[in-house]
């Protein structure tokens, strides 16, 4: 495996951060044992990708970063909402205006539901412009007796299964820093042109929604929210021109260290080290061994950050995380993605919650309905069931209330487009319609409508808790 020991030209020297404890730099992580690291045949080739990669502008601001982590931090606290969702994992061919504006779409609709549903502001985390980079159970995949690497996402080689194809290749970084540039500059200009304007909040109907049977429901509360706003700007005599604009922040999974680290940045007037390829990096499942190089490099950059916790994880090694990724309690700086199962989040859940209580960590918890509910057809198809989905949801939401904590947040793989990935749902897919339009590279998504029926029963249960400050 071609990675250790490869430096970028950057004045990487050790440092200690403030709040952080023991000598650390962007790669230092270089000297721990780095799981789901793809093997590069030509060193000479991805030390050339690499310095491009570190000399290239950032993709996100340092204060767009703590923006986020200011929010986040009122998350924690019950005042906001984190709605993070997107792609399993990001296609090179869906960078395009059509598919951008769609996924943008989808989650704009979710976040009105809420903010109607739940009273609180929403924090909007897309999961894209950088989510090209997958785990994989395997380094191989073998099929009639030809074993090739394993597809690990368009950022590192490519889905056909030729020897070409598989093989990593250090360009696919610089095409991944690209899309994921092109993406981030168009919602920017979206959002910029009042795209997400809640005084027309009928431009972001999709279609089929026409046709669904919660389409009469999320009217209401799109017009709940129109004649809130005409209330206030009669009110006040004055158009609130602060609802044309709303906040959009970029998430991905940290997994490649070494592209993670050749956009980890020193900014003027800020202390510390920053990832600038996206506001809100996060350490999978399969990656967060305490002592391993993930974590390592993660407890040193001052994006808030996430932890994707799942089976197996032990209480005490979930507050041990938190020592080393937050030892300085810091608001808004980690959030707990869980992620267990709905038939073993009971189980599983509530010990973590006591432990963090004992230990006195106050976080984000943000629940992942999806990754824990996968499951195979008996003609192999892989798919997960909304009505398991949302019964993660609904104990996860139980669980920690009783705990003493709250559902701060959610994770979702989704898509705007009208897909048959999923079954369930008011849509009412089966089995048999997923042939129909199957279109995911890995995991299975919530369609449109699915997704907007999980937000539409999410708000319900937001609406249970003690309502906070109305928000638009």
């Amino acid at each position: 495996m071609i990675w250790i020991g490869i430096g970028l030209e950057s004045g990487m020297g050790l440092s200690h951060l403030g709040g952080m404890t023991g000598p650390w730099a962007p790669d230092s992580w270089q000297q721990r044992t780095a799981a789901q690291q793809p093997s590069y045949p030509d060193a000479a080739h991805l030390r050339s990708a690499l310095r491009q990669l570190s000399r290239l502008p950032p993709l996100v601001t340092s204060w767009e970063i703590e923006s986020l982590r200011r929010q986040l931090a009122e998350a924690a606290r019950g005042e906001r909402f984190l709605l993070q969702g997107g792609d399993c994992s990001e296609s090179f061919e869906d960078c395009e205006s059509a598919v951008i504006t769609a996924k943008l779409k989808i989650l704009l609709q979710m976040s009105l539901v809420l903010v109607q549903g739940g009273k609180r502001r929403v924090i909007r985390v897309g999961r894209f412009a950088g989510q090209y980079a997958k785990p994989r159970s395997s380094d191989l995949e073998t099929r009639e007796g030809v074993s090739l690497p394993a597809y690990r996402g368009d950022m590192i080689n490519r889905m056909g299964f030729t020897v070409e194809d598989r093989m990593p290749n250090p360009d696919l970084l610089l095409r991944g820093y690209e899309r994921a540039a092109l993406t981030i500059n168009f919602i920017r200009a979206l959002i910029d042109g009042g795209f997400a304007d809640l005084h027309h909040p009928e431009y972001w109907d999709l279609g089929f929604v026409q046709k669904s049977p919660l389409a009469s429901e999320y009217m209401r509360r799109v017009e709940s929210i129109g004649e809130s706003l005409r209330f206030m700007e009669t009110l006040t005599g004055t158009s609130l021109g602060d609802s044309s604009r709303v906040d959009f922040f970029t998430s991905h999974e940290g997994l490649h260290l070494l592209y993670e680290q050749s956009q980890t940045r020193q900014v003027p007037r800020r202390r510390g080290w920053y990832n600038l390829a996206a506001h809100f990096p996060w350490i999978g499942n399969r990656t967060r061994q305490i002592d391993g190089a993930h974590v390592e490099y993660f407890r040193g950059i001052q994006n808030p950050i996430a932890v994707k916790i799942g089976g197996g994880v032990s209480p005490d090694e979930v507050v041990a995380l938190c020592e080393v990724l937050d030892p300085g309690h810091e608001p808004g700086r980690l959030t707990l993605i869980h992620r267990f199962g709905a038939a073993s989040v009971e189980r599983v859940l509530p010990p973590i919650v006591d432990a963090m209580r004992r230990a006195g960590r106050s976080v984000l918890w943000c629940c992942d309905p999806m990754h824990g509910n996968t499951e195979v057809t008996e003609t192999g198809v892989k798919t997960r069931r909304f009505e398991r989905i949302l019964e993660e949801l609904e104990k996860s939401y139980r669980i920690l209330r009783e705990g003493g904590a709250h559902l701060g947040g959610v994770h979702f793989e989704l898509t705007g487009d009208n897909v048959t990935e999923c079954t369930g749902g008011a849509c009412g897919l089966t089995d048999a319609d997923l042939v129909r339009d199957y279109r995911t590279q890995v995991d299975p998504r919530l369609n449109y409508e699915q997704a907007l029926e999980m937000a539409l029963l999410l708000a319900r249960l937001m609406a249970q808790q003690a309502p906070g400050k109305p928000a638009i």
